[in-house]
């Protein structure tokens, strides 16, 4: 979670969204209801992009599910039940548009007691991640920790913590935790002696516990391999291993760099070792690096982005979170963010990850919700998923497209569906019984909410987070760039125009929003897919491509280039199927909403502008 947090208002201010998801059938099948012959593959490390069985790039897109293990009111699971999870997962995928999830286990419930795994809560946490697989959503796992564990902290504290079981706190003999004069909860990682204690021991391996955390992270994912089904298995995208690492403490002509070096690569490369050893040899460690490598308050940056750690390859994913602790902060970035806001900050994943040799995730973003920033979270959380689309700012990207960079795959912090409806005893404290938000530390940060029926609905604006996005691309995707036209309050933010150059592609998208992909065609014969905002009814979906101009794409076929299908789990969720014949052609395609029933000369017209473009960009 960010590194600063605002100590948010009582009143709790939810921003837009009133769509709704009300009795949508479970899924429960081990192969996902509605999938096609491409559906369902395993996810690998090739050519430093995830690919699927069918050589296909993919794109993960979705959330943190979810901050509820955080907190005791249910047992460190996500979830009060499976049916629960279900909802979550159903609106997910049809009011979220995701694609994939970072699913949040917890150390203290999957190891209560110092060598006994706890089997009752990996069987509970197996089935609420079943949820997911069985809707057709990838995942994976995340043993998370903040402030190293809840049991750090006295009953009357402003601050608690998650992660680590009771019994490693025993074993250290912590001082009394204090932060002193602390405004934002982040402050605990370096001001809280307990804190930083606790976290050298852990990276130190005193007490043996970092062996400990070793030995449960392999039998969780032994559990995990035997309890799930090959076909949910192979949704599992891979593991990370540790949240939000910190060293606690340098020794002595140590830096944050030779910490990674010599502390934190160690232990990623023992990790992966308990992958392989529990049937997981073909998925990838998702690892992050010091927390504090991509700060953006240059007094907290530290040098890290594991440097040292070589080419990482297809054992590795370099998984970074980002938040604009300015924004955060209230007092450091006056107004809201802009077109292009956090290019440099997303385009520095990119080139980390390339520089390693594999792919990146942006395991956590986002903003709060409530609060004295709240008014900033339109703007922010626009800003990011714009630099999670591209390396550019809207205002240069028709002009330079083949600068546009991969699409990065991310997922926002957070999918809570009890925001707002907790009962937390912080700390175990009756006296502190937390509801509001998401019941943690002031975090009130979960782009869901229950209504009072009982429906799941969205607290951010639907444009902003159902987008388009090329979930996966039939070969190697060049550009990709998608105008949300999001709202700020009643202000529509469009940062990226199609230019006066291109006219007849501007008439046809009009207000409504677009998508742009451009690709090079691989070897494989699956079709390139673009996920479909509930925004996109089939029926006004207009496509423009070198492969064919349809308004209104007709189902699926393999002989039918521009096509529309469901998504995999039943969701009525749909995508968009773009379907090439050859291997290293350059391909585009135009996805807007914004034409009702375009001409046949208007379409030919936008064809013809785009052909020209594409030409001369790539």
């Amino acid at each position: 979670m960010p590194n600063l947090r605002v100590r948010l208002l009582a009143v709790l201010v939810v921003l837009s969204g009133s769509l709704t998801v009300a009795g949508v059938p479970p899924a429960t099948a081990a192969t996902p209801s509605d999938s096609l012959w491409f559906d369902g593959t395993a996810l690998t490390v090739r050519d430093g992009r995830f690919a699927d069985g069918q050589g296909r790039e993919i794109v993960l897109r979705g959330y943190n599910v979810s901050g509820e293990t955080k907190l005791e009111e249910n047992g460190g699971l996500p979830f009060a039940s499976a049916a629960d999870a279900r909802k979550a997962a159903a609106a997910l995928r049809a009011l979220g548009g995701g694609n994939a999830v970072r699913f949040l286990l917890s150390w203290a419930h999957a190891e209560p007691v110092r060598g006994q795994v706890d089997t009752a809560y990996l069987d509970a946490a197996t089935d609420q991640m079943r949820a997911f697989l069985d809707a057709g959503i990838r995942v994976y796992p995340d043993f998370h920790q903040d402030l190293f564990s809840r049991y750090l902290f006295d009953t009357g504290s402003w601050y608690t913590g998650d992660g680590a079981p009771q019994w490693a706190v025993d074993a250290g003999s912590y001082p009394k935790e204090s932060c002193g004069i602390c405004l934002f909860w982040g402050q605990n990682i370096t001001q809280n002696t307990a804190v930083q204690k606790a976290q050298y021991d852990f990276w130190h391996n005193a007490h043996g516990l970092q062996d400990a955390f070793l030995a449960t992270a392999r039998s969780t994912m032994a559990h995990l391999r035997r309890h799930l089904s090959a076909a949910q298995f192979a949704g599992i995208a891979g593991f990370d291993p540790y949240n939000e690492p910190y060293a606690g403490g340098y020794d002595p002509g140590q830096t944050s760099r030779t910490w990674e070096r010599d502390l934190l690569w160690p232990f990623y490369v023992r990790f992966r070792a308990r992958m392989d050893a529990a049937g997981w040899q073909d998925k990838p460690a998702l690892v992050e690096p010091n927390l504090f490598w991509n700060a953006n308050i240059s007094t907290q940056k530290q040098e890290g982005g594991l440097l040292d750690a070589g080419t990482l390859g297809p054992d590795y994913v370099f998984n970074t979170h980002f938040y604009d602790q300015k924004a955060i902060s209230g007092i450091l970035m006056w107004g809201k963010a802009a077109d292009g806001q956090y290019a440099a900050d997303f385009a520095a994943v990119r080139d980390r990850a390339a520089a390693a040799g594999t792919a990146a995730v942006a395991g956590e973003f986002g903003h709060p919700l409530s609060g004295t920033v709240a008014d900033k979270a339109p703007t922010v959380v626009k800003a990011m998923y714009q630099a999670l689309d591209s390396r550019l700012p809207g205002a240069s990207w028709w002009a330079r497209p083949a600068a546009s960079g991969p699409v990065l795959s991310g997922t926002q912090w957070q999918w809570d569906l009890y925001n707002g409806r907790h009962h937390e005893l912080m700390n175990g404290n009756p006296g502190k019984v937390l509801t509001a938000g998401d019941a943690w530390n002031d975090e009130d940060l979960s782009a869901v909410r229950l209504d009072d029926s009982g429906n799941a609905v969205l607290r951010q604006d639907a444009r902003l987070l159902d987008r388009l996005y090329p979930g996966a691309t039939a070969g190697t995707a060049l550009a990709f760039t998608y105008e949300d036209r999001s709202r700020d309050g009643s202000t529509t933010l469009t940062w990226n125009p199609v230019p006066g150059s291109l006219p007849n592609t501007a008439k046809l998208v009009g207000t409504g929003r677009y998508g742009l992909l451009v690709w090079r065609s691989g070897d494989g014969t699956a079709p390139t897919e673009l996920h479909l905002p509930a925004s996109f009814p089939t029926a006004a979906t207009t496509v423009v491509s070198d492969l064919g101009t349809v308004h209104g794409p007709p189902a699926y076929t393999s002989a039918t280039p521009v096509a529309a299908a469901p998504e995999p789990g039943g969701t009525g969720s749909r995508r968009l199927l773009l379907t090439d014949a050859d291997s290293g052609v350059l391909h585009y395609a135009l996805v807007t909403n914004g034409a009702t029933a375009p001409s046949a000369d208007l379409l030919a017209a936008a064809k013809a502008e785009l052909a020209a473009w594409a030409a001369a960009r790539f």
